[in-house]
């Protein structure tokens, strides 16, 4: 086995927690993203090892491997076996390879194998992560994390986004975030919450209807339309500093869509009469208009590379998704089955668009492959789902839904399976949009 390099924190007042340098990790994949068909893999995630052995370790341990196993298993890359299987136990097995009987983990099953020890020490965590290959008894990566305790679910989720990286060569969704609109405090107001519906927090107290929120790259800013002024403007605010801009001119000011990597912005503004997309600084000044039509030019999206927009025109009578060249100018309209298409999202791997169409009187999520143009419907016979969001690494969409009643927060994979609630709050939640990685 590799050694694990040990880098210490350099001081007790660094901020949150601190990763650390692993060993060599796997050179190989073993999850394709893009196969529809995927096989979750079976992974073991016993108890990890509370190294001092006291209750309040012990505790945090357990807690540690149940986050651990929680979040890889949202990914949909995995099935973490039953810890009712396991032919040892947690508490008396070593968690370095020298120390670990492989065959008792293939022996039911377990592929992958999470081995963690745990230490605490007045406000201090510490935690070693190894991740092993049980059939070629091989570890595939290990980590040390040291920090305060109030990020031990943070450097959970580090080490998790190693394991993705390791076994995909994609760092995977654990460092984003998701916002959404909630009517949960009388109004409809924008909320964000951490990727698996974890610690949902209220954003905007505009009491007033708020919608369309769309974060920046480096998720330190996110823009949206509300009617807190009596008409729909969009607001551009910096989530950290107090500080932002407003976009109120005369008409319609609506559905932003950051620029990729930069500070400007898409939206449609209607005051020279007709919904158009124009382009805009990050202060919300116009740098150009982009679309030129009779009808209604609204919620762009940005292909990942910043070259084009996709955005919703009724300029052929129905509501239907278009795409413009920024560079050329050229049009064309990508969807032509389906009589109401709308909320477009670039997926971002750049090669398709999922969008939400109207059929037999209810709303189903579909997605669009930008080469073949060959659709595919992720849901059905589900009530209405709407407003598709794809995850940062193009596994996952999230999108709302009231096929339980009220309208929810859901995720799937890109291609339709796993379909669960992400979060419940009072209310309805709809609008949801996926955010980068946001490193802190």
């Amino acid at each position: 086995m590799a050694p694990i390099r040990l880098h210490l924190l350099a001081t007790a007042l660094l901020a949150c927690l601190l990763a650390l340098a692993g060993v060599a990790r796997a050179d190989y994949d073993y999850i394709d993203i893009t196969n529809p068909f995927l096989r979750k893999i079976p992974m073991a995630v016993p108890d990890f090892k509370a190294v001092g052995g006291h209750p309040a370790e012990r505790q945090a341990a357990a807690q540690a491997a149940e986050q651990l196993a929680g979040a890889l298993e949202f990914t949909g890359y995995f099935k973490i076996l039953d810890s009712g299987a396991f032919l040892v136990k947690p508490e008396t097995m070593g968690i370095i390879a020298p120390n670990i009987k492989f065959q008792d983990w293939t022996a039911i099953g377990a592929e992958l194998l999470v081995t963690g020890g745990l230490s605490l020490k007045d406000q201090y965590i510490e935690m070693e992560l190894r991740l092993f290959d049980t059939f070629k008894s091989q570890l595939l990566i290990g980590k040390r994390y040291k920090g305060l305790v109030g990020d031990q679910r943070r450097m959970v989720h580090r080490f998790c986004g190693e394991v993705i990286f390791a076994l995909t060569g994609n760092r995977g969704i654990f460092d984003s975030r998701i916002a959404f609109v909630s009517n949960g405090p009388g109004n409809k107001e924008i909320f964000t919450a951490d990727f698996d519906g974890h610690d949902p927090q209220q954003v905007t107290h505009n009491k007033a209807i708020t919608l369309s929120p769309d974060w920046s790259s480096d998720g330190k800013w996110l823009a949206y339309t509300s009617y807190r002024k009596g008409k729909p403007d969009i607001y551009i605010r910096n989530l950290v500093q107090r500080r932002g801009s407003l976009v109120d001119r005369p008409g319609l000011n609506a559905t932003p869509a950051w620029a990729p990597d930069k500070f400007e912005l898409a939206a449609t503004l209607s005051f020279s009469g007709d919904p158009e997309i124009y382009l805009l600084t990050g202060a919300g000044k116009i740098i150009k208009r982009v679309t030129v039509s009779k009808g209604i030019d609204i919620s762009p999206v940005w292909s990942p590379d910043g070259r084009k927009l996709a955005f919703v025109s009724n300029r052929s009578g129905t509501p239907q998704i278009h795409v413009q060249d920024l560079v050329s100018g050229r049009e064309e309209r990508l969807t032509f089955e389906g009589r109401y298409n709308t909320t477009p999202s670039w997926s971002p791997q750049g090669d398709r668009i999922a969008y939400s169409s109207a059929e037999d009187g209810g709303f189903n999520i579909y997605v669009i492959d930008l080469g073949t143009r060959k659709r595919l419907q992720l849901t059905r016979n589900t009530g209405n789902n709407e407003s598709p969001s794809w995850s940062p690494d193009g596994s996952l969409v999230v999108f709302s839904s009231n096929r339980e009643g009220p309208y929810r927060i859901y995720v799937m994979t890109g291609y339709g399976t796993d379909q669960r609630r992400l979060l419940a709050l009072p209310g309805e939640q709809t609008n949801p949009k996926w955010s980068r990685r946001i490193v802190n």
